[in-house]
């Protein structure tokens, strides 16, 4: 006898039917699932338990393992369960129902039937509390090339963010090195494209006391002369350094002659007498200038479109270190003030400081002892009122950075922007060691013989031999230098005699034989094999840099200037017009820019090291590296003239660079000096 037909009740019998007719079309297994699903949720609630019950004794409820009546489930849903199981048995299991398609990157939903809305553009608006906007935009980092916004299309800190900007106060007795860290600083900032300009105090009051005429505005320009530069170059050791010292007087005759550059009397005196701090009628006239100096470096940022503008004076008390800040609050309260306080302890460093103070403009060929009395005279009288950086300035929350024995120790208080954190950072790199810094491309490559940018090709035969007589003549020049420097060690005596102007390194006695000498290329075929040598010969550390590499030209890497004016008429325009902020097109093009970022830990790495070390590097490199080292501008760092062939040596100084050039002599497997070489800019691009 078959069990009785389950009875439906009347509510979902009509759903049922009320199914079956609304779509005849509808497959009968969803129709069956539908009605499992109703008539499950129609039970009564209290004849289905919530939620299913495990047990420990294999899922059963009850110890006889029986299930009570009143949890049974209904018929209906028994009978429906039971065909649909039968109906998937015959057919297959069915396909999971397909998502409706939407296209949007942030969800999945059912599309709307609504019209769509046209997109109403962003206005320009304050959302603020005050309008207009009160409160001074963000002071973020801005690097030229690698940062851009609506106020700075070029990366450079805009005119309207004057908080970003920098004041920078020097603090220092005389002979502690203030003018060498300004002039590196000044280098630093410009190189990373940052409008950096020098105003010494000195200059101006020399003026004031009518020992130099004021022919000319005494304006500073961001490129000196030579002659004028505090860390001058001297080119091909021909030259003697000109040293422009520090709120210093120009013209002193310690022969028994005080006179003025015409021949007559000084209007002022500019003897110790001058820097004495009970000298009122002297302590008004520094005041003033130094005043006078401020207002120029504020015009030169606030509306001239300086970065950072470096006042270079002693400021040896806190009086005036407050007047300076009072005055500046008054001009413009949103303006960054970074104090710098150059200290020495070093009695070496010291003796070299004042043997370098007797090169300068007040004492040159002069006596030497009596020079020597009168600074020290001079430097006496500062120290009688010095009030160096600490508790004044850290209780009126004043940023300063105190350098103690150039780098040697740096204390840092409340650095506050980017610059500022900059500065800190570069200024631990400093070390007067001596030391050579060689700069080379590699040799000619396969695609240099092309004329293609880029790519990583080897090494022609006349590559390699360039890499060997680069190698040979290195290692002649690495004995040679050990040499000199001994026999300098030997002349060396304090007090200098008449006409001595080469100023001692400070740390000559360390042991000279126990200097390394670094080998670095980049990551390319071309440079690497020009070290190959080197790398042959244990006594050279050879290493490849990513960094080093050369300019990525992007699309254009592999193609000739020819080609590309050919197919990319209006690239070859743009870039000719503007090389140093032209980034190549395509996925990893640079421009000069973003080679300039990328070399910043480079050029670090470089000021930190006492060791020597020669860069075989690329073009594009090898003109931001000498950019940095002979201070050019930024009209000349993308069109310099660094052809194949080429080696420059650097040797830094106390009071600068000692630059030399070299031309590879390929007949005779050497390098000939080239005299009197100064840069230039170059006539033939594919060079």
């Amino acid at each position: 006898m078959s069990p009785p037909a389950a009875v439906l009740p009347d509510c979902t019998t009509s759903f049922y039917h009320k199914e079956r007719g609304r779509s005849s079309s509808q497959p009968h297994s969803q129709s069956l699932r539908k009605l499992a699903m109703t008539s499950h949720l129609l039970a009564s609630p209290q004849s289905v338990p919530s939620s299913p019950t495990i047990s420990s004794n294999g899922g059963k409820n009850s110890p006889t393992g029986r299930h009570d009546g009143n949890i049974l489930p209904p018929p209906a849903f028994v009978h429906a369960m039971k065909s649909l199981h039968e109906l998937d048995s015959r057919t297959g299991p069915l396909e999971k129902p397909q998502p409706i398609p939407y296209d949007s990157p942030y969800s999945r939903s059912i599309p709307s039937t609504a019209p769509g809305s046209p997109r109403i553009p962003p206005v320009r608006q304050n959302s603020g509390s005050h309008t207009p906007r009160v409160r001074p935009h963000a002071t973020t980092l801005n690097i030229p090339g690698m940062t851009r916004s609506k106020a700075s299309p070029d990366g450079r800190i805009p005119a309207r963010d004057v908080a970003a900007k920098l004041v920078i106060i020097m603090v220092g007795l005389p002979a502690r090195g203030k003018s060498y860290i300004t002039k590196k600083i000044q280098r630093y900032l410009s190189w990373q494209q940052h409008d950096t300009r020098i105003f010494n105090v000195g200059n101006r009051r020399r003026i004031a006391a009518g020992v130099v005429p004021n022919t000319d505005s005494p304006t500073p320009t961001s490129a000196p002369s030579v002659e004028t530069q505090a860390a001058t170059i001297l080119l091909n050791g021909t030259k003697a350094p000109e040293i422009v010292v520090d709120d210093e007087p120009t013209r002193l005759d310690l022969n028994g002659h005080r006179r003025g550059l015409s021949g007559s009397l000084e209007k002022i005196d500019q003897s110790a007498k001058f820097f004495d701090p009970k000298n009122e009628t002297a302590a008004k006239l520094r005041e003033q200038v130094a005043l006078d100096t401020l207002d120029e470096l504020l015009d030169y940022l606030i509306h001239r479109g300086g970065a950072v503008g470096i006042l270079d004076a002693t400021n040896s008390t806190i009086q005036r270190r407050k007047l300076l800040v009072d005055h500046i609050k008054k001009r413009e309260p949103k303006l960054g003030i970074l104090f710098i306080e150059s200290i020495c302890h070093d009695e070496n460093l010291l003796e070299a400081n004042m043997r370098l103070k007797l090169s300068g403009p007040d004492y040159k060929n002069k006596d030497p002892v009596k020079s020597l009395e009168d600074f020290k005279q001079r430097v006496k009288a500062y120290e009688s009122a010095y009030q160096p950086l600490g508790k004044y300035e850290e209780d009126h929350d004043l940023q300063y950075i105190q350098m103690i024995d150039v780098g040697r120790k740096v204390v840092h208080h409340r650095l506050k922007g980017f610059l500022s954190s900059g500065i800190a950072s570069y200024l631990t790199t400093f070390n007067l060691s001596p030391r050579q810094i060689w700069i080379t491309r590699h040799g000619q490559s396969v695609d240099n013989q092309l004329h293609k940018l880029g790519g990583d090709s080897e090494l022609t035969e006349r590559g390699h031999y360039y890499g060997q007589a680069l190698y040979s003549f290195i290692t002649h020049k690495r004995k040679e230098w050990l040499i000199e420097q001994k026999n300098k060690i030997a002349r060396s005596s304090f007090p200098p005699q008449p006409g001595d102007h080469t100023p001692p390194y400070p740390e000559l006695n360390q042991e000279l034989d126990d200097k390394n000498f670094c080998i670095w290329t980049s990551m390319l075929k071309r440079s690497i094999e020009t070290a190959e040598y080197f790398d042959a010969d244990e006594d050279y550390d050879v290493k490849a840099w990513e960094m080093l590499n050369e300019l990525n030209a992007g699309t254009f890497e592999g193609m000739t200037y020819e080609e590309i004016a050919e197919k990319y008429p209006e690239e070859y325009q743009k870039r000719s017009k503007d090389k140093l902020q032209y980034i190549y097109p395509g996925v990893g093009g640079e421009g000069y820019l973003q080679v300039i970022s990328r070399l910043r830990d480079m050029v670090r790495e470089i000021e930190r090291i006492t060791d020597h070390v020669l860069i075989i590097s690329h073009r594009s490199v090898c003109r931001v590296l000498m950019a940095y080292f002979m201070d050019l501008t930024r009209d000349d760092i993308a069109d310099l003239d660094v052809p194949l062939g080429i080696l420059y040596a650097i040797e830094p100084k106390p009071y600068g660079i000692e630059f030399h050039a070299y031309k590879y002599n390929e007949e005779l497997a050497w390098f000939d000096e080239l005299p009197n070489y100064k840069p230039q800019r170059t006539v033939d691009r594919n060079n």
